[in-house]
C-alpha cells in the first residue's frame, strides 16, 4: 500500500465494509453494478439528451462478473430500450475492455450509418475481494477499486456538431498465444479454494512484450514520416556501431496528451520510461491512481477526465489511450478533440469537480505504515479485537 501510489479516497464494494470479504453473494454484485448502472447511464443521458429508445448500440464490459440475464438486458430492462437494440455483453477482456467496446462500436459504425451507441465500462469486485494469504493475490486488493463510465458514440452527421472527441485509429494486440502472457495475469482460485486474481512476476515482461508489439503497429498510423524517417537512420546507425543507448520515437510529435491505464505505479513509471515522457504528460494517470486506484478497464476514462478537468485539451489536440488487459492484451487508440470540454466549458460537470482543486497534492505518500506500522511492533498476545 505505500508504495502503490493510491490514495485514502478511493471507493470499494459495500460488502468489505460490512466485513463479509469471505462471503460475497451474487446480490452482492447486482447490487454494485446497479447502483453505478443506473446512476451514471441516467446522468449520461439526461445531459446529452439522448432518450434510451435512441440507442440503437449497448456494450457492456464487465470482466469479472456474468449473470443471467445478462448485464446488458438489465440496462435495457431498466431504461426500456427498444426491441431492436443490438447489445454486447463482454467479460473477461480485463483491464483492456473499453477499447475493445469502442472496437465493436467503431466496427459496427463502418456498416451502418446515423447510430447511436452506448458503450458502459466497470468492473464488479464483490465476487471477486480476495480473503487469503497468496501474496501474488492480496496484490490485487492494494490496486483494484470500484468505479465505472458511461460514453455515447455515434456517426450521426446531425451530432457532429455537439462531439467532444473524434475517433482517429485504433489498435488491439492479443499475445493470448504465448503461455507465459497467458498466465501472468489470471482468476484461480489459491490453496484454501479462495477465489482471487492471480498476478504473475513476470506480468511487466509480458506487458512490455505486448506494449512494442502495439507501438510498432500504431505508429505509422499517428506519426508524420519524419518522424519515422528519423528513428530508422538513427536505428540504422546505432545498430551498425553497436553501443549507445537504443534510439526511441517521439510519440510527441503525433500526439498532444497521453491517456495511461491506471495499472499501477510500475506501469506508469514503465510506459512513461518507454516513451521518455515527462512529469506532467504522466500526471493525469498518476492523480487518477492516487484518487480513484486501478478501477479496471473505466480507469483511462478517469485519465481523461483529469484533463478535461484541468482544461489542457484544446481543439485539434490528440490525446493518445494505452491500456493492458488479462490474456495478455495491449490495446491503444488516438482520439482527436473536437471541442474544449470540462468544467467551465458548457459541456457539463466531471468527476473530479469535487477535488480537482487539490490536485496535484503535495504529496502522493500513503500513509498507510504511520497508522498501522505498529502491528508488525507489537506483541500479538496483546491485540484486543474492537466490538
Amino acid at each position: 500500500m505505500v508504495s502503490s501510489g493510491i490514495g485514502e479516497e478511493t471507493y470499494a464494494p459495500r460488502m468489505v465494509f460490512e466485513g463479509r470479504e469471505e462471503t460475497p453473494t451474487l446480490r452482492d454484485g447486482l447490487l454494485e453494478m446497479d447502483d453505478f448502472f443506473h446512476d451514471t447511464i441516467g446522468k449520461l443521458l439526461a445531459r446529452s439528451g439522448v432518450k434510451p429508445d435512441e440507442i440503437d448500440l449497448l456494450v457492456v464490459n464487465v470482466s469479472m462478473l456474468a449473470a443471467v440475464p445478462s448485464l446488458t438486458s438489465r440496462i435495457v430492462n431498466h431504461y426500456k430500450m427498444r426491441d431492436d437494440v443490438r447489445t454486447f455483453n463482454l467479460t473477461g477482456m480485463g483491464c483492456s475492455a473499453s477499447l475493445i467496446s469502442v472496437g465493436i462500436v467503431s466496427n459496427t459504425f463502418r456498416a451502418q450509418k446515423d447510430k447511436v451507441a452506448l458503450v458502459v465500462t466497470s468492473e464488479s469486485l464483490s465476487p471477486n475481494w480476495y480473503a487469503g494469504n497468496d501474496r501474488s493475490m492480496i496484490l490485487a486488493n492494494c490496486l483494484f477499486r470500484s468505479g465505472g463510465c458511461a460514453i455515447l458514440l455515434t456517426n450521426k452527421r446531425s451530432l457532429r456538431h455537439r462531439c467532444i472527441f473524434k475517433l482517429k485509429t485504433l489498435v488491439r494486440t492479443h499475445h493470448g498465444g504465448k503461455d507465459e502472457s497467458y498466465g501472468c495475469c489470471i482468476q484461480k482460485e489459491d490453496e484454501q479454494g479462495r477465489l482471487g486474481f492471480h498476478l504473475a512476476k513476470n506480468l511487466p515482461k509480458a506487458a512490455t512484450r505486448a506494449f512494442v508489439d502495439n507501438l510498432r503497429e500504431i505508429s505509422p498510423k499517428i506519426l508524420p514520416v519524419r518522424e519515422l524517417v528519423r528513428f530508422v537512420a538513427v536505428y540504422s546507425m546505432r545498430s551498425g556501431a553497436k553501443r549507445g543507448k537504443p534510439p526511441v520515437i517521439n510519440f510527441k510529435t503525433g500526439v498532444e496528451h497521453f491517456c495511461i491505464h491506471t495499472g499501477g505505479k510500475a506501469v506508469i513509471d514503465g510506459i512513461g520510461a518507454s516513451l521518455e515522457l515527462s512529469e506532467h504528460d504522466l500526471e493525469p494517470a498518476r492523480m487518477t491512481l492516487h484518487r480513484w486506484g486501478n478501477t479496471s478497464a473505466s480507469s483511462l476514462w478517469y485519465v481523461l477526465g483529469y484533463m478535461e478537468a484541468k482544461r489542457r485539451l484544446k481543439r485539434g489536440d490528440r490525446v493518445l489511450m494505452i491500456s493492458f488487459g488479462a490474456g495478455f492484451k495491449c490495446n491503444s487508440c488516438v482520439w482527436e478533440v473536437m471541442r474544449e470540454s470540462g468544467s467551465g466549458s458548457g459541456c457539463g460537470a466531471t468527476v473530479w469537480d469535487d477535488c480537482i482543486q487539490s490536485y496535484p497534492p503535495n504529496s502522493l505518500a500513503n500513509p498507510f505504515m504511520a497508522k498501522y506500522g505498529w502491528i508488525n511492533n507489537e506483541d500479538p498476545a496483546t491485540f484486543v479485537l474492537p466490538e
